[in-house]
């Protein structure tokens, strides 16, 4: 457990050393922005709290999902973050036409309304389709676009003219400074308020890595970037007709993007992943969610002190 006073909240600037040879290196190019974003009733980005994203991978049913929310509001109450409650209504990119997607749109949103309205917490979905924006919008404070379809066009306009936030994680395929281009196509249909998700890399087949620099070399689009643990642990298929993974090395990933500066986390989790309907390999056991998060959040602190103190020994005469 954390004691005494958190420590005051300031921006943490990433150090990137201007290349001789820029073009082999365009992420240097690329101007470091102010890094806000309003979600809900938070902010996220420089000087800003934590925001922790987290739920389970789909909604099963209403009564495990809110046990999860009310669990999740408690924790938050204990430390200083910003939480978010996600549960996905359509899970459309499931590995085999046999596995559960979930409730659907319509009672999907339902259960999250429900859900918002009794924990308190802000809620988020993913969407699949430009169709979809508009109703999970008027539910949702943060709507979030699946890796795989973060440069669909007509996807990423539908969610803009929502103007509500969204988070877009970046695809496995996708170097981290090519995600200007999605910022661009949501700015440019009025988006505001934008995350950019770190979920890893394809290695061969079935395995993913992180490449941490993209944490510091998407900060520099000027929008805060949040980091998935567990979907970054993801083995896509691995399970044959489902995907698997290794929760062992979600801490472990969580602590470097913490050191790194990260703006946010997000975290599946379910009561018992061994018997969740969809990602249970690479998700935390509730259970274990609070004794996780004061651990990262220490280290957050650490890492915000060791970068005041540097900060102000370069502003001494």
């Amino acid at each position: 457990m954390l004691s005494g006073r958190f420590f005051q909240f300031r921006e943490f600037r990433p150090v990137v050393t201007k290349d001789a040879n820029v073009s082999d290196h365009p992420e240097n190019d690329l101007p470091l922005g102010p890094r806000l974003a309003a979600v809900g009733p938070y902010r996220c980005g420089s000087g800003q709290p934590l925001l922790v994203i987290a739920g389970p991978c789909v909604i099963e049913d209403e009564s495990t999902l809110l046990s999860i929310g009310e669990r999740l509001a408690r924790i938050a109450a204990e430390l200083p973050i910003s939480l978010v409650l996600k549960a996905s209504f359509d899970k459309a990119n499931r590995t085999s036409i046999e596995s559960y997607r979930g409730p659907g749109l319509e009672r999907g949103l339902e259960i999250l309304d429900h859900l918002k309205r009794t924990t308190g917490l802000p809620v988020t979905t993913d969407i699949h389709e430009p169709h979809q924006a508009a109703p999970a919008a008027r539910v949702c404070d943060l709507l979030q676009i699946p890796a795989f379809l973060c440069r669909q066009t007509d996807l990423l306009v539908a969610v803009a003219k929502t103007g509500c936030a969204v988070n877009v994680k970046k695809a496995q395929f996708l170097a981290p400074w090519d995600m200007k281009h999605v910022v661009g196509k949501l700015e440019a249909a009025g988006c505001r308020d934008i995350l950019l998700c770190e979920r890893g890399t394809f290695f061969g087949y079935g395995r993913l890595v992180n490449d941490m620099r993209a944490i510091p070399q998407m900060q520099m689009l000027g929008r805060p970037v949040v980091f998935d643990a567990t979907h970054s642990v993801q083995e896509p298929g691995g399970l044959g007709t489902t995907s698997g993974g290794n929760r062992a090395m979600v801490e472990p990933l969580a602590r470097a993007a913490m050191a790194l500066g990260a703006d946010g986390l997000f975290f599946e989790t379910h009561p018992a992943p061994q018997t969740a309907k969809s990602d249970g390999p690479n998700m935390i056991p509730l259970d274990r969610m609070s004794d996780l998060l004061h651990r990262l959040v220490a280290i957050r602190q650490t890492a915000i002190r060791q970068t005041v103190i540097r900060q102000t020994a370069e502003e001494l005469p």
